[in-house]
């Protein structure tokens, strides 16, 4: 474990009360603290977690790494037109893919508005709408890393991460509710993590060879039979509901389907998936007004349901608060359910929610020591980092299993093939 007294401030808030200050555990460490507070508070009957895109990063860029690459991919002249990189010039995009598809869509409405058969209009048209295609083409092809055999550095680094992370949680007391896991990444880290793992879980989709969105298999559960003489019962230990809210780079719309169902959202193999058809919610103007529609209407009921069952609480990993139709939802369940719970480990000081005076609000991170130096600063490992959380702050014991031994031993047996 690193020494994270040396380099960092740790911070622990409950509201606007710090818990670190004063506290009566003179004995205790910092982390032995958090530690505490955390078990018992993941012992409620209900845990939900959020998890944002710093889940993924390393593996997958930030919004601020994807505008990085992005700006060297357009000096390529193969990818992009003169006319097209003369007009991504010519918006401030104030260092931002968001800001940059912000733009492009509101041109585009405004060039909609006008007659396209004006001498050079249709052009202008065209150009917009091949370049929203080409930036989220190029988005997508960042988030489908799991598509791609074998698996960089990075991508096994995080997904060991994700692995780690469902070996501590996912199994629950019986009495106790199955575990919720909702994330706005787009990404298969959770899935693959999860099937590695032998790790049953529910993600809204039901089927067999065609698997299609169907909001009801959220009730649903998974039972073993305890009796073969009688027909008793029992859930299975290790169950999860996984939520997508932002889609995922797997799900595709079919229109002209004729197998009976009544959803058009499909989901496909990872490696059959396809940018042209995949339905997930890029950051443009339009995120919010498309999660009001199918299946997103169906995942954003299933979370504000979720806030509002009692002895709740739900842990926010790498998600900053900048989603207004997320931050709505986790504030409306503040409002309406008195025993619910947020513990966020994230830096989110500049954010709103830090400024909610609320002891339901458990704030959990770390800033650099006043001695560290601008040199030194980007190779901290901060205490909110994912890898750090779950190694770290979770502190509960990794669930026997024999799914590494088998890993290894399959491995092997293709090596020596």
């Amino acid at each position: 474990m690193p020494d994270y007294s040396n380099k960092l401030d740790i911070h622990f808030f409950r509201g606007d009360q710090d818990l670190l200050q004063g506290s009566p555990a003179a004995d205790k460490t910092t982390l032995e603290v958090i530690q505490e507070k955390l078990q018992s508070l993941f012992d409620q009957k209900n845990l939900n977690f959020l998890l944002g895109s710093g889940t993924s990063c390393n593996a997958v860029p930030t919004m601020a790494g994807l505008y990085k690459e992005f700006k060297e991919v357009l000096k390529d002249n193969t990818h992009y037109t003169n006319r097209e990189r003369n007009l991504i010039a010519g918006i401030d995009d104030k260092g931002s893919l968001e800001a940059l598809l912000t733009t492009l869509y509101s041109l585009k409405g405004f060039m909609d508005t006008y007659n396209p058969q004006i001498e050079g209009q249709k052009k202008r048209i065209a150009c917009i709408n091949q370049l929203i295609s080409k930036v989220e083409r190029f988005i997508y092809n960042k988030l489908n890393v799991l598509a791609k055999d074998p698996y960089t550095p990075e991508v096994e680094t995080v997904l060991g991460t994700y692995r780690t992370f469902y070996s501590k949680v996912a199994l629950r007391s019986k009495e106790n509710a199955r575990l919720n896991v909702f994330t706005t990444n787009n990404d298969m880290f959770n899935e693959v993590a999860l099937d590695s793992l032998n790790i049953h879980y529910l993600n809204g989709f039901s089927g067999g060879i065609n698997r299609y969105f169907n909001p009801a298999s959220f009730n649903y559960t998974l039972s073993k039979r305890m009796d073969v003489a009688i027909d008793k019962f029992e859930p299975v230990d290790n169950l999860v509901y996984l939520y997508k809210i932002h889609g995922s780079v797997n799900w595709v719309e079919k229109q002209n389907d004729t197998d009976g169902s009544f959803f058009s959202i499909k989901e496909v193999p990872i490696s059959v998936a396809d940018e042209g058809n995949s339905t997930l919610i890029y950051p443009t103007p339009l995120k919010q007004d498309k999660s009001l529609g199918a299946p997103y209407v169906d995942l954003f009921r299933e979370f504000q349901h979720k806030l509002l069952e009692p002895n709740s609480v739900i842990v926010v990993i790498g998600y900053s608060f900048c989603d207004d139709h997320v931050n709505d939802i986790i504030y409306r369940g503040l409002a309406t359910n008195s025993s619910l719970n947020v513990v966020i480990i994230n830096d989110v000081e500049s954010k709103p929610v830090a400024k909610i005076k609320d002891k339901r609000i458990y704030r959990i991170w770390s800033t650099p020591k006043a001695s560290v130096t601008e040199e030194e600063k980007p190779t901290l490992q901060h205490l909110h980092y994912f890898n750090a959380i779950v190694d770290d702050i979770f502190n509960f014991k990794e669930e026997d299993t024999i799914e590494p031994v088998l890993r290894d031993f399959v491995k092997q047996l293709h090596e020596n093939r």
